[in-house]
């Protein structure tokens, strides 16, 4: 549910509108990538430690996906898609 709150002739209105909030799953590398660089902008991703992405990414408010379901060759995936997000 997004509230969305505007001043009109000095009455706040609110107004609820529902939406739909992508669930991420390993899979969506891409979309990974841009939610790490816009929580995580400073850090150094060519020598980020797999540990560290791992939870970077089980952390991200839209991040749905299955712990257990995480390998190397996954998080080797979203650290080349982060990098190209910072290109």
């Amino acid at each position: 549910m997004l509230v969305i709150i505007y001043k009109d002739d000095n009455v706040l209105n609110l107004s609820i509108k529902n939406y739909v909030i992508m669930k991420l799953n390993w899979t969506d590398v891409k979309d990974i990538a841009i939610e790490l660089e816009d929580a995580h902008p400073d850090v150094d991703v060519t020598n980020i430690r797999f540990t560290d992405l791992f939870n970077y990414i089980v952390n991200l408010e839209n991040f749905a996906g299955d712990p257990k379901k995480c390998n190397e060759k996954v998080l080797e995936a979203i650290q080349m898609a982060w990098l190209d997000e910072r290109d």
